[in-house]
């Protein structure tokens, strides 16, 4: 039980951390948005693990952290990419399937989810991808639909293999898997970034810097329960509760923006708590 609740803690982070940046990405680059995020999760590991005073874990988690980092980043720019140009309801359901990958490398490990678990991860992984369409708001080129597929899909990917990847780190710390996954990253999306603010991108400043690394603060804490989770359950359990986050930005868009949510959205939300609760329930 306590891997599952920090998993749906995760879970519910991620989807307040997306509801923030995305609306924060409306009126700056999304590499701006993500490097600033990524900076300040960046130093607030860096502070914890040198007041812990405790050394890296073995090769083996530090490469697999770094490895994570990479993807992360990778996963989370494309999907944000894919969103700014294409059609929520095509691609918010290609890459939510992403969690597919660590129920089948958890499985394939040795681990026996049972019925009850697997019909409940099969629910939740519907209910999200039922819970993240949205109504289709206008006719995209076909290029355009083309590239948002195939950026579903990279992100999709990343999202997966981050899950397999940050398990593999935390069985060495934690703390330190959280903190070499962002000194992977943060060089690589810091460029891109530098390069959009060259080119006319906006910098954020004042309240609003602190606010976007406020949410990168939110990223992490998804991240280290996340992480934690993955060391007290099995991957192919915690890795489904945690991917509930596109629930939480729904119920947000709908409360805070006045978003309508469809039926088939309610019925999706429905279904995944449903799976939850047999995940919960099983054996």
């Amino acid at each position: 039980m306590a891997a599952l609740a920090f998993a749906l803690g995760s879970s519910l982070l991620w989807g307040i951390a997306d509801y923030l940046g995305g609306l924060k990405s409306r009126s700056f680059a999304v590499p701006v948005v993500l490097a600033l995020m990524y900076l300040a999760s960046l130093l607030a590991m860096a502070v914890f693990v040198l007041a812990r005073g405790e050394g890296p874990p073995g090769s083996e988690s530090v490469v697999a952290a770094l490895c994570a980092g990479l993807v992360g980043i990778a996963a989370l720019a494309a999907f944000y990419q894919a969103l700014a140009i294409g059609t929520m309801s095509i691609v918010a359901p290609i890459a939510s399937t992403g969690v597919a990958l660590p129920v089948v490398v958890g499985i394939a490990g040795g681990e026996h989810p049972g019925l009850m678990r697997s019909i409940g991860i099969a629910a939740a992984i519907g209910g999200v991808v039922l819970a993240s369409r949205e109504q289709d708001g206008g006719v995209l080129d076909r290029r355009q639909q083309r590239q948002s597929i195939l950026l579903a899909l990279v992100a999709g990917l990343g999202f997966g293999s981050y899950f397999v990847g940050a398990e593999l780190a935390s069985r060495g710390d934690v703390a330190w898997s959280l903190l070499l996954s962002r000194v992977s990253a943060v060089p690589v999306i810091c460029a891109i970034a530098l390069l959009v603010l060259r080119r006319g991108g906006r910098l954020p400043r004042g309240r609003t810097l602190l606010a976007i690394a406020g949410i990168g603060l939110l990223d992490l804490g998804a991240n280290a329960a996340y992480n934690h989770a993955t060391t007290l359950g099995d991957l192919s359990v915690v890795s489904v509760a945690s991917s509930l986050y596109p629930v939480t930005t729904v119920i947000l868009a709908a409360l805070l923006l006045g978003e309508r949510v469809r039926g088939v959205q309610r019925g999706g939300i429905a279904l995944a708590l449903a799976g939850v609760l047999l995940i919960a329930a099983g054996r």
